[in-house]
């Protein structure tokens, strides 16, 4: 298992020579997060499902954009729409993974927490293997995140000092902490990914 400054370590080689692309992809994704915000948070009742139908591809499509940076390869912007194209998929995923976490909140925060961290990996495993219906990616990701939800809540803590000093620069450099900070968490999976397959677990997970 890669060590926490390893795992960041590898995404900064990942994006090396790659920075003008991935800010520029990130750029987008936030302009068209912020429309979608926009338009849909001042439509009466309705407005709330609307933002959902149509934020819940994004989600599914910037983790797996920024995992080609991971394995190597330069994605166009078009990869940012990418969960388009299996919507029904993804907006199933979204909802079930927010149905999931916010069930365990009602119960307290932590474990509200510890849900999102277990079915962090699902977005990932959908794309690696089209067959799974959302549910078993769900399930896929908690199997995978077992003994190393810690490491990754650590991990998102790292970036909390990233963010800070973003906010003195009035939010500009959160277009270069975005794809660092997506491109950590795409080699997270792929360390879990290796050391599943290197373990001699059978399943979805040997088929990529």
């Amino acid at each position: 298992m890669l060590t926490r400054p390893q795992i960041r370590a590898q995404a900064r080689r990942s994006l090396s020579g790659n920075w003008k692309p991935a800010v520029l992809h990130f750029l987008l994704f936030m302009v068209v997060s912020s429309l979608i915000n926009l338009v849909t948070r001042n439509i009466d009742y309705i407005g709330w499902w609307i933002g959902i139908l149509l934020e819940a591809p994004l989600g599914y499509g910037i983790y797996n954009h920024y995992l080609d940076y991971a394995r190597g390869n330069l994605p166009d912007a078009n990869g940012l729409f990418r969960g388009y194209k299996r919507y029904k998929e993804t907006f199933i995923l979204y909802i079930l993974s927010m149905i999931f976490t916010v069930l365990w909140t009602l119960l307290f925060i932590v474990p509200g927490i510890i849900a999102a961290l277990r079915y962090s990996q699902a977005q990932f495993l959908l794309r690696d293997n089209p067959s799974l219906s959302p549910l078993e990616a769900i399930s896929q990701s908690k199997q995978l995140m077992v003994g190393h939800k810690w490491r990754l809540f650590v991990l998102n803590l790292s970036f909390i000092g990233w963010g800070l000093l973003c906010i003195l620069t009035l939010g500009i450099g959160f277009l270069w902490l975005g794809p660092y900070y997506y491109t950590s968490i795409a080699h997270f999976y792929e360390d879990l990914r290796a050391g599943h397959n290197a373990n001699g677990n059978n399943g979805y997970l040997n088929q990529v």
